[in-house]
């Protein structure tokens, strides 16, 4: 019963925190490397979100004047958005982006904004889709949107906790661990394209932390019907369940390298974040140089050396990033409130994490190279947590 519990505590670091310094808000850094940008939208919505997109992105610092590049975006049609884009005084650029709705295609076009001005070959990751957990209903309950939490959508009605939910490769299905049917963790799938859930993974004790990898073919998750948390992989349709790992030790939180050909996990003794190979063979440690307490990692697919983490900071929680070419982690989180459960977005710089005070939780824009952190899950929506990101390739 220890190991179980001491377990879920490893799974998610959600439970109420130890204090709360001050309410949930942006943590602003303006560095010299930072663009000045007006950005603008031609009706009162475009506008809106335009400015709530480029002020969540590190590279830019909103401005009226002064500004490197002027970035307008206006209507053209019914999911169409014209982007033109000038810099100083020189003739711009104009291109029409559509979309499914209006909304998607302005952050499609913002996207491309990003791609010409940014000047150091980061892709835009505006266009990013959510699948998080909400607690509006009072339950745990799995949710999709937007990255700016336009069109959300509830998926599950357990009435039960759910946790750590995940993206396929393609979009298409959602892996999310839930109590609702034994009372136990088990996983299950949800099609999107129908909101058909079928049972993925269901054995004797905890079935957790579902993953599929890059390629779609296979599953990573944390079972402990043969004992202790151990990791172990199935195929895509969660048979064929194959053991990796075999120690006393708790494990949580695996994820696959960007190719496929490798795991990082959480583990204890700490816990530390350890990476072994796909296929099986021995675990190697790789954070040593920034604390006692090291978990829930994320592997960057844009930057295959960067994993980002949960680091334990005095009696705090903020998110830390292991650089795998140096083997030298850092703290790129430094707010007054815990932050937790990171995951990147595509451009390899920026994450989204849980922000969490003993009042509320909500996902943040986090810029690993400066620190800047910027709210964008509503306070209406309530607390919601454990964000993770699908973008088409």
């Amino acid at each position: 019963m220890l190991k179980f519990l001491r377990f879920l505590f490893l799974v998610s670091v959600v439970a109420a925190p130890v204090f709360a310094q001050r309410d949930i808000g942006p943590i602003e850094v303006f560095a010299d490397h930072t663009i000045p940008v007006r950005v603008s939208g031609a009706t009162p919505e475009l506008n809106a979100l335009a400015l709530q997109a480029f002020g969540s992105h590190g590279r830019y610092h909103l401005v009226a004047s002064g500004y490197l590049f002027d970035v307008r975006f206006s209507p053209a049609g019914a999911g169409q958005v014209r982007v033109e884009v000038a810099k100083g005084a020189a003739a711009g650029t104009s291109e029409v982006v559509s979309g499914p709705t209006t909304r998607a295609a302005l952050l499609a076009a913002a996207d491309i904004a990003v791609v010409r001005t940014n000047g150091l070959g980061l892709r835009g990751f505006f266009t990013s889709r959510l699948v998080f957990i909400g607690e509006r209903t009072g339950h745990k309950e799995v949710y999709t949107s937007d990255l700016f939490f336009g069109d959300v959508q509830q998926i599950t009605r357990d009435r039960a906790i759910a946790m750590t939910p995940r993206w396929s490769p393609d979009g298409s299905r959602i892996l999310y661990t839930s109590f609702y049917q034994s009372g136990f963790p088990d996983i299950f799938e949800i099609a999107l394209a129908n909101y058909q859930r079928t049972t993925f993974v269901s054995f004797r004790g905890t079935n957790s932390g579902g993953r599929f990898s890059p390629d779609g073919r296979q599953a990573v998750m944390v079972l402990s019907g043969e004992g202790g948390p151990e990791i172990y992989v199935s195929n895509a349709q969660g048979r064929g369940v194959s053991r990796r790992t075999r120690s006393d030790s708790v494990k949580s939180s695996p994820c696959w390298s960007p190719d496929g050909s490798r795991l990082v996990f959480s583990c204890e003794p700490g816990p530390q974040l350890y990476i072994m190979p796909a296929s099986g063979g021995s675990a190697q440690r790789v954070t040593y140089d920034i604390g006692g307490y090291c978990a829930e990692p994320d592997w960057s697919r844009a930057k295959p050396d960067k994993i980002a983490f949960t680091l334990r900071v005095g009696r705090n929680f903020q998110i830390g990033v292991l650089d795998l070419s140096s083997g030298h982690s850092q703290q790129a989180s430094h707010a007054p409130f815990d932050g937790i459960e990171p995951c990147w977005l595509p451009d390899g710089r920026h994450v989204v994490y849980t922000a969490r005070t003993s009042r509320e939780s909500r996902i943040c824009i986090l810029d690993t190279e400066s620190g800047r952190s910027i709210p964008v899950s509503p306070a209406s929506l309530g607390s919601v947590l454990q964000a993770n990101v699908w973008s088409a390739r």
